[in-house]
């Protein structure tokens, strides 16, 4: 399968829904995005990389998709020792694609702790899109926002409004746009910051109504209704239901934070 350069947001992307999935398991300590992307594309030695990131185990692997085919695969590393726990190659349709998310986080669930109930197996299963496509855009969105500059914030701010155009009911898009509204209004890129805030307060109460069951969507949303609506008692409650929802979810709490 091919794994081009074009192809890099998928990858980025379904590695960054794994990692999401992982942090619902309240079992899991998982280090967040910007730490682990640190070794993308590096040859790295796992013992290292489990000594500066705290981390006794380190998921390692690769994403490919071409056309309509998908390939994950993935190795579970005991970061002490070297040791391989769990090696797996999971082929499939991008229509399986949130259930292969599922199959790699559990296989880690399952090497790390046996005995986790399943009811936690369940209760960290991903909530996909319904609409493929809508999914597809809101990847392309979150891979362009590493470094964030005007420029790049009209480019992805059109992505997650496509996802949302797609599909109307995508929660964690429309917590994705709110947040960019408040960042290019907070930074000035835009002729109408008023305009840019009512925006983000706009999608930041979509969010919030749609994602009653998202801790990101929420999350997003109390970032946005706590800095650009000034109503600290809402964002709270938004922001608390993300961290009971996904207690490891490290948006959720710097947005409790504040």
């Amino acid at each position: 399968m091919s794994g081009d350069a074009e192809q890099e947001y998928f990858a980025d992307g379904m590695v960054e829904e794994i990692i999401t999935v992982l942090s619902r398991f309240r079992s899991l300590f998982v280090i967040a995005r910007n730490s682990s992307f640190a070794y993308k594309g590096r040859s790295v030695d796992i013992k290292q990389v489990g000594r500066e990131l705290g981390v006794r185990y380190v998921l390692e692997g690769s994403v490919r998709r071409s056309a309509e085919r998908v390939r994950i695969t993935a190795q579970l590393i005991d970061a002490l020792t070297g040791a391989h726990l769990s090696a797996d190659r999971l082929d499939g349709t991008i229509e399986d694609i949130f259930d292969l998310q599922d199959r790699v986080a559990e296989r880690v669930v399952r090497e790390i702790e046996p005995r986790l109930a399943r009811v936690e197996l369940e209760r960290g299963r991903h909530k996909p899109a319904p609409n493929l496509g809508a999914y597809d855009y809101y990847l392309r969105a979150a891979a362009n926002t590493h470094p964030m500059t005007k420029e790049r914030s009209e480019e992805v701010l059109r992505l997650a409004y496509k996802a949302i155009e797609l599909d109307p009911g995508f929660a964690s898009a429309c917590g994705f746009a709110t947040w960019l509204h408040a960042w290019r209004g907070q930074n000035q890129w835009t002729d109408d910051v008023a305009q840019e805030r009512a925006d983000a307060l706009r999608m930041a109460r979509r969010a919030a109504e749609l994602g009653k069951e998202d801790a990101v969507a929420l999350a997003w949303a109390a970032y946005s209704i706590a800095f650009v609506g000034r109503d600290p008692d809402h964002a709270a409650a938004l922001a608390d239901r993300a961290i009971e929802l996904n207690p490891n979810l490290a948006l959720a709490w710097a947005s409790a934070v504040g």
